[in-house]
């Protein structure tokens, strides 16, 4: 055996303390303050993104809103244009000649019914009370 094998043979004796440091409260303080801090102002820039989120959100949903109230209007617009024609007499009278085989009165046989409003009740009038 030489000299370099009996090395290995004696036990070294190695210790492992764990080194125990002290906190520094002043440092601790500082840390978390940062820490404050910073989340405080991640917490301002994603309230203030997300106000301009909905801003243009918003926005996108009223030129939408406006873009359907344009199309229904050029609908109503269409739709009282088809009400108007269907209601015209010459129209009418067209379906009844022709679909429902009507004939038109002579002038003899035509009643004319007006329309009479009533009389305006006079100025001083007697009602009965009880």
């Amino acid at each position: 055996m030489s000299a370099m094998d009996f090395e290995y043979a004696i036990k070294k004796d190695v210790r492992n303390n764990p080194i125990v440091r002290e906190l520094d409260e002043a440092r601790q303080r500082q840390l978390w303050r940062s820490a404050a801090v910073g989340g405080l102002l991640v917490a301002v820039v994603l309230f203030s993104a997300w106000q301009h989120f909905e801003l243009v959100q918003h926005g996108y949903r009223i030129q939408q809103l406006q873009q359907d109230r344009a199309s229904e209007e050029e609908i109503n617009r269409h739709l009282r244009l088809e009400v108007e024609t269907l209601r015209s007499p010459a129209r009418i009278e067209r379906i009844a000649t022709r679909e429902l085989h009507m004939v038109t009165p002579a002038s003899g046989q035509a009643i004319v019914i007006e329309r009479v409003t009533p009389a305006a009740p006079p100025e001083k009038s007697v009602v009965a009370s009880r």
